[in-house]
């Protein structure tokens, strides 16, 4: 059995099942938590992609926590009237202030207990006993 069918077995460790994407990739999305008040509506998505490379025997991972919303906001400045502003830095190739530190913002906002980082463990486990690595980038198109 391949890396790649192993990793499509971990569905029971998982929230969601990982997918084959067209470009060959395996993706998984999973809706954490939803909002819904009088005229608005929020989602709050993990989303992450993976590719096998099985000439340099490593996994590139990509991970995101997604916020979604429609209707109107009151966020404590008017009603009708929202800004969210978020900022980080890369140092090297690891991005500062990553999944971690949009997930206490977004606990905030939302009521859901979730580890995060459990998808990544998981992956990194499963790459493992196979000799690969697992090299976390910071853009889906990267993977």
């Amino acid at each position: 059995m391949d890396l790649v069918d192993r990793l499509l077995k971990l569905d029971q460790k998982l929230p969601a099942p990982f997918r084959r994407c067209g470009d060959g990739s395996l993706g998984m999305t999973c809706v954490l938590a939803e909002r819904k008040t009088f005229l608005a509506r929020r989602k709050l998505t993990y989303k992450c992609r993976l590719r096998v490379d099985d000439a340099h025997t490593v996994v590139r991972f990509w991970e995101a926590l997604v916020e979604t919303g429609s209707g109107l906001a009151g966020d404590g400045i008017a009603p009708g009237v929202g800004f969210k502003k978020e900022s980080y830095r890369t140092g090297g190739k690891a991005r500062e202030g990553g999944i971690e530190e949009q997930s206490r913002l977004f606990v905030k906002s939302y009521d859901y207990r979730w580890d995060y980082s459990a998808v990544r463990r998981a992956v990194a486990a499963v790459a493992g006993e196979a000799g690969y690595t697992v090299e976390v980038v910071l853009s889906p198109k990267a993977v």
